[in-house]
């Protein structure tokens, strides 16, 4: 599975209102060298987010890919954060 597909399925699955953290994809994908996997989720979600596929957000407000700084959620587009 890729990361966008992983993504994807997390914030489908959590659902409408609700969001998940980058880490939640990365432990998924690969429990023990998770945290390698941060940098490519961030990627990942930034192109989603592009496409309009996924919303980024920060302090539960949405950002442009562009100003993905610190902290971050991923949800469905315009549903907000939790």
């Amino acid at each position: 599975m890729s990361i966008a597909d992983e993504i994807l399925r997390q914030v489908t699955a959590r659902g409408p209102g609700k969001s998940i953290c980058p880490s939640e994809v990365a432990r998924a994908l690969d429990p023990e060298g998770w945290r390698t996997l941060l940098g490519p989720v961030r990627q990942a979600a930034a192109a989603l987010a592009r496409e309009g596929r996924i919303a980024i957000l920060r302090k539960g407000k949405p950002v442009a890919p562009a100003e993905m700084r610190g902290v971050i959620r991923l949800a469905l587009p315009g549903m907000g954060g939790e």
